[in-house]
């Protein structure tokens, strides 16, 4: 088993809460590997345009990019057409590779509304002395229950897969830092104001006419 997920042995043990959200019951079954495994994608396939983000979990500016910036991207380029928007799976540190795994197990139709679950609470999750027990409460959202978490976690295909992206995205694109976007085919790293992502995304959709 990956020395990642032996990590998590001594996280064990915290509650936490959401005024605002309900637990599902904690009786659903993890997504399958074909499931699990796909491209996580929002927006109209033949969008003008692709950006694509590489984003942890535990990533504090990523948290922030998620909650104001890329809301109004959705708004006004993702939901209009305009633009196809790919987030890929850079963990840094065990939590947020747990909490990538965790996302992906509840499966494609859950994945963006967990991933966002784990933005908003990140603050709780994340500095918590046992973040593994505090991942499995937010799982419960997504309808999974502690042994789902458990059996997601010894998933060596779905490990596999998020480190081999992160490593691609190093690779390929040069991604040594979080949140970092890949728009027309140019790297941009770290997460920006709304007004400034706007420019960049009018320049690519002009050049795309």
């Amino acid at each position: 088993m990956s020395r990642y997920i032996l990590g998590f042995v001594a996280l064990l043990g915290m509650t936490l809460s959401f005024s605002t959200l309900q637990p599902t019951s904690a009786m659903g079954a993890i997504a399958n590997n074909e499931d699990a495994l796909k491209e996580m994608v929002v927006g109209d396939e033949n969008a003008q345009i692709t950006v694509i983000e590489y984003a942890s979990l535990g990533c504090s500016h990523c948290a922030d990019f998620h909650m104001s910036t890329y809301q109004d991207i959705k708004k006004n380029y993702i939901d209009t057409g305009k633009v196809k928007f790919i987030y890929r799976d850079f963990p840094l540190g065990t939590p947020a590779l747990a909490a990538s795994m965790i996302a992906r197990c509840s499966g494609s139709a859950k994945y963006f509304g967990m991933i966002d679950i784990f933005f908003r609470g990140q603050k709780q999750w994340s500095r918590s002395e046992n973040p593994m027990e505090a991942l499995k409460k937010i799982a419960r959202f997504g309808g999974m229950s502690t042994t789902d978490v458990d059996a997601c976690l010894q998933n060596q295909e779905l490990l596999d897969y998020i480190q081999n992206t992160a490593r691609d995205g190093g690779k390929k694109h040069k991604i040594n830092a979080t949140p970092s976007f890949v728009v027309d085919g140019e790297t941009i790293s770290g997460g920006m104001p709304y007004e400034d992502f706007k420019k960049i995304l009018n320049k690519a959709l002009n050049k795309s006419i």
